[in-house]
């Protein structure tokens, strides 16, 4: 028989990015708030993606650093890579971060149930034969990685998840996947020291940003040593005594001591009682409104669980716009091609706002300013190469900012004000960027568009 375990004003299923938002927000406009969540609070981004992939990165850095660093007047010795101490690290840093989520968690008076739950009605979550009622349910149970139906042995073939607890650096690796989570996997195994080959179906590495920005970093992954193969489906892989054998489309075979599946990630939906109470799922993804909402009851749904991007960030505003919904404060609907978007390997790639192709399909009329890194001081002094490129309309606002190089994923914050608010070329032409500074490079093409370039070339 089941018990009741009490009315909230919001149930929130899953303690992800996009829930846990939803429940700090709410309860900060004094609403009661449970909060469900399985495994630990943080989700997916703080445990298995966007802080230990970071992390990860960072370590290959470093790597990188010591082993160049007599390009730079410094000698010093690269001994390797000491995977214990790299997951020591790693897990330091997530370590911090969960105490500090959980005290705020805890500091906001937000009920938090460890369980799986289930939804059993419009205004109900069950968890362990307990029924929790709730004025407003939030579905936030996140995604996990895709395989393709493929046998994960977590030691041949990994995913994402295996790749985090790896405890050796492979000699050679096959990443099946050139989006986000596969160029960022391979920057790290090629830092590493390790063999790496990307396959990608699409022509493009990083297929979704400016074509531009996937060519600087397809050169970029030629000169580090990465290989890739574009354009070229997978089609199968055989295990070996030595490792695995991918075959191509076309009948090419690679052969590495290992395969990372990265082709992306899924939405946990399956067998949360979602259909049974009428929520509709297309592709496993719960389909939403533009206000979040399902359609069904005061259900909303928010995260990788919904088909909008795939970033924590974009999780935690929609967590945001939720609880602000629910409050009665009548948020604005999130404007999702003013979400900046970072790709953190090496060299980074980071948009906002529309690409050329999508800018022109919508019917603009456009200008754009490609500025070459070699122009910027301080690019030169990190000796890193890159663009950062402008996407106008013709005697209008900004339409898109798009950058490659070492370390812009901090630039792109200007570039989501500059996006956003509408801004002209010449407005921004008018501010004075710090010298030297990799920002001075967006204020370069800026000035460019507006007709008064200074380190730039005809």
């Amino acid at each position: 028989m089941s018990e009741s375990g009490g009315t909230f004003d919001l149930v929130v299923l899953g303690g992800g990015s996009g829930g846990y938002a939803a429940a700090l927000r709410a309860a900060e406009l004094d609403l009661s708030v449970l909060l469900i969540e399985k495994d630990k609070l943080g989700g997916t981004c703080l445990h298995k993606g966007c802080i230990p992939t970071k992390a990860l990165l960072h370590s290959a850095e470093v790597a990188d650093s010591a082993k160049e660093s007599e390009t730079f007047g410094v000698k010093a010795t690269f001994d390797g890579i000491d995977m214990d101490a790299v997951h020591k690290y790693k897990d330091k840093v997530i370590g911090g971060l969960h105490k500090g989520l959980s005290g705020l968690i805890k500091a906001r008076k937000i009920t938090v149930v460890e369980g799986e739950g289930k939804l059993t009605g419009a205004d109900e979550v069950t968890v362990d034969g307990t029924v929790y009622k709730g004025r407003n349910i939030l579905l936030a149970t996140g995604s996990q990685p895709k395989t393709l139906g493929l046998d994960i042995d977590g030691k041949k073939v990994i995913t994402s998840d295996d790749a985090l607890k790896l405890d050796r650096v492979p000699k050679s690796v096959v990443v099946l996947g050139g989006g986000v989570i596969g160029v960022e996997f391979a920057s790290v195994y090629r830092s590493f020291g390790a063999e790496v080959t990307i396959v990608e179906a699409l022509p493009h590495l990083v297929p979704v940003e400016e074509e531009s920005s996937s060519k600087l970093l397809e050169r970029a992954f030629r000169k580090r040593g990465i290989s890739y193969e574009l354009g070229t489906p997978f089609e199968s892989v055989k295990t070996t005594d030595a490792g695995v054998d991918v075959t191509l489309k076309g009948g090419k075979t690679v052969e590495a001591e290992m395969l990372l599946v990265a082709i992306g990630r899924g939405p946990v939906s399956e067998g949360l009682g979602y259909e049974e109470v009428g929520v509709q799922l297309e592709r496993g993804f719960v389909k939403v409104d533009e206000n979040l909402h399902t359609g069904v009851g005061n259900i909303y749904a928010v995260g990788d669980l919904i088909p909008t991007l795939q970033l924590a960030h974009v999780g935690f505003a929609e967590g945001i716009f939720v609880a602000e919904s629910i409050a009665g404060l009548n948020p604005p609907a999130i404007d999702y091609d003013g979400v900046p978007r970072v790709t953190y390997c090496e060299p980074e790639v980071a948009s906002v706002g529309l690409t050329s192709a999508a800018a022109k399909e919508r019917g603009h009329d456009i200008v754009e300013m490609n500025y070459n890194l070699g122009g910027n001081g301080k690019s030169q002094i990190l000796q890193t190469q890159g663009a950062i490129k402008v996407i106008a309309e013709k005697d209008g606002p900004v339409l898109g900012v798009h950058m490659v190089g070492s370390r812009v994923g901090e630039l792109i914050a200007e570039g989501q004000l500059i996006y956003n608010w509408e801004a002209l070329p010449s407005e921004v032409a008018q501010l004075i960027h710090p010298h030297p500074s990799q920002s001075e490079a967006l204020g370069e093409a800026h000035l460019a568009l507006a007709g008064k370039p200074l380190h730039v070339h005809d």
